[in-house]
């Protein structure tokens, strides 16, 4: 059995503007929702990446600290005794510092590479999105 009606048309007809106006809207919202899905896992992904730097970055400022007192206590030993004692604990105080530059340039670069805090291929999608409906109005 077909859906031919005595006129001759198959029956289907247009969907109503309102039809296609709900459908619209509902697609748009999909579409919204995909859309910040895809930015909160970029964002999510970015952060973990900034953490680890950050936290990378933060040793190299406590193994400094480490080294200042180290130094200080060079310091106190070479003012209170003159005896090589001091020159052990300055000795310890460059190590300690070689090793906090080398913690802090590794956090730098792990901050660098997080890039900046923007859902980029999330706008860029937007940006498709955007672009493909203007099209599709202007047809």
């Amino acid at each position: 059995m077909s859906d031919v009606t005595p006129d001759g048309s198959t029956g289907h007809t247009p969907a109503s503007t309102a039809e296609l106006v709900h459908r619209a809207a509902e697609q748009v919202s999909r579409l919204v929702r995909d859309e910040l899905a895809l930015a909160r896992a970029e964002m999510t992904e970015k952060g973990k990446r900034a953490g680890v730097g950050a936290g990378l970055l933060g040793s190299g400022g406590l193994v400094a600290m480490y080294g200042v007192a180290a130094l200080l206590a060079a310091v106190v030993l070479g003012l209170a005794e003159v005896m090589p004692g001091w020159l052990a604990a300055l000795l310890v105080s460059v190590l300690l510092f070689a090793c906090a530059a080398g913690l802090a340039l590794l956090g730098r670069g792990r901050l660098r590479q997080a890039g900046p805090p923007v859902p980029e291929e999330a706008v860029r999608s937007v940006r498709a999105d955007i672009d493909e409906l203007k099209e599709r109005a202007h047809r």
